[in-house]
């Protein structure tokens, strides 16, 4: 009997391992952008902290799911409950790293992207905070230019019907509106500091605009200060900003 009870309390037991084990992946994940924002840890420290707690949630997951199934044979319903909400949510924790994972690996290895890959805008008035980062300046050239016209090909100027100074300050209002720092604006320049929710990562825009033709011509570049792949963020960042303007510009805002 006193075997058969050590039995029936694993359930319980394993149950509250794995939810021990969620609790600490979940404070390990979350700690990870706030601590490298804060400058507590190095980018490879934060990293590091992350990477443990993916291990942590994958450990929970495991026991959770065991403990469920234990739970269930052996109509322990709180330890079932318990290991089925630890298998639910450590699934849902896992999933934000393993998205980034898997678009990793369907985008190329670069972060700076523009919509004029002949003649991209530069940098002018952020040039100082980029040359203390470790990511180039100036634009990388024709190798990144080919995997771009690759894997975006839809990244391409916008063309506005509407006076340059009308565009020029619809231009602006989006960059606000986007939440981005304004860092200067100038002679149809505009530049700005995007910096990401978690981790803070800044990637530098510039937007050019130009009279054309048919009314304004608007370029576009984002590139990320570190980090050898964006994974896609200053691609959709361009993507998303260019659309807002767009809209903008024909509501007459």
């Amino acid at each position: 009997m006193h075997t058969a009870r050590r039995g029936g309390r694993w359930p319980s037991v394993s149950a509250l391992l794995a939810l021990a084990l969620l609790g600490l992946a979940t404070l390990l994940m979350t700690a990870a952008g706030p601590a490298y924002r804060l400058e507590w840890l190095s980018l490879s420290g934060a990293f590091g902290l992350l990477r443990y707690g993916v291990y942590a949630a994958g450990a929970a997951a495991g026991l959770g799911l065991i403990s469920l199934v234990i739970a269930a044979f052996s109509r322990r319903t709180g330890a079932a409950l318990t290991g089925g909400l630890v298998l639910i949510g450590s699934v849902m924790l896992l999933i934000v790293p393993l998205t980034h994972l898997q678009q990793a690996r369907t985008v190329p290895a670069i972060h700076d992207i523009t919509t004029d890959t002949e003649d991209p805008p530069s940098f002018r008035a952020l040039v100082e905070a980029r040359e203390a980062a470790p990511n180039a300046v100036a634009y990388p050239g024709e190798s990144f230019a080919r995997q771009q016209r690759e894997a975006y090909p839809d990244i391409a100027p916008l063309a506005l019907s509407m006076p340059l100074s009308e565009a020029f300050d619809a231009a602006v209002a989006e960059v606000k509106a986007a939440g981005w720092e304004l860092t200067a604006v100038d002679n149809g320049i505009i530049e700005a500091v995007a910096t990401t929710t978690w981790f803070g990562f800044k990637d530098d825009v510039v937007i050019r605009l130009r009279e054309s033709e048919d009314g304004v011509r608007v370029d576009m570049r984002s590139a990320s200060r570190i980090g050898r792949s964006d994974i896609g963020a200053n691609a959709a960042r361009i993507r998303d900003y260019l659309t807002a303007l767009e809209t903008r510009a024909q509501s007459g805002e």
